[in-house]
C-alpha cells in the first residue's frame, strides 16, 4: 500500500462533481451517524452551491492512474472565517499521509482566498482525525452552531501562519 502515489487537484469538471457526489457520499456512510440536521441531502441535490468559488473549494485526491481517494472542502462561514467540511480518505488510501495533505492543501486554497481563520467540527470518536487537526494547528473552541450530536468537537486555526502547519 505505501507504494501508491497520489495527487492532488481543484474539482473542475462535471466528472468530478460525479466522483466528489460519490466520496462525500462514502463520507457520510462512514460516520455512523445521520447528517439530516446539516441539510445533506439538500446539500447534494444542489451540489457544489456551498463549496463553489470564488468563495469556496473543493480538492480530490487521486492516484496517477485517476482512482479517487479522497477529497476535502472548505465554504464561507462568516465575514474572512470559512469551514473545512468532508475530509474523508477511502480505505484504500489511508496509511499514505493523505489526511495530512488534505488538510495543508485545502489551509493553502483558503489562505490564497483570502481567509483569516478556518473552523472545523468532528465527532468525539474520530481521535485520529483530531489528531491531526491538532498537528496542523487546530485548537478547541466553543461550538459555532446548535448540532444534535452529543460530544461534537468545534475547532479553529487562524490562517496566514506557515508556521502552524505541522509536519508530523
Amino acid at each position: 500500500m505505501a507504494d501508491i502515489s497520489f495527487r492532488i487537484e481543484r474539482m473542475k469538471s462535471e466528472s468530478d462533481v460525479a466522483l466528489t457526489i460519490k466520496m462525500f457520499t462514502a463520507y457520510a456512510r462512514s460516520l455512523k451517524i445521520d447528517l439530516g440536521f446539516q441539510d445533506f441531502e439538500a446539500e447534494l441535490a444542489s451540489f457544489p452551491a456551498k463549496y463553489a468559488p470564488p468563495a469556496g473549494a473543493i480538492l480530490l485526491a487521486r492516484t496517477h492512474c485517476g482512482d479517487p481517494l479522497g477529497c476535502v472542502a472548505i465554504r464561507p462561514l462568516i465575514a474572512s472565517c470559512c469551514e473545512m467540511k468532508r475530509l474523508y480518505v477511502a480505505p484504500e488510501g489511508r496509511g499514505l499521509g493523505l489526511g495530512r495533505a488534505l488538510v495543508t492543501a485545502i489551509i493553502k486554497e483558503a489562505e490564497q482566498i483570502g481567509y483569516k481563520t478556518m473552523r472545523l467540527d468532528t465527532l468525539s470518536t474520530m481521535t485520529e482525525a483530531i489528531r491531526l487537526y491538532r498537528r496542523q494547528g487546530f485548537v478547541d473552541i466553543e461550538a459555532y452552531y446548535d448540532t444534535p450530536i452529543a460530544g461534537t468537537v468545534f475547532m479553529q486555526r487562524q490562517l496566514g501562519l506557515d508556521s502552524q502547519l505541522g509536519s508530523g
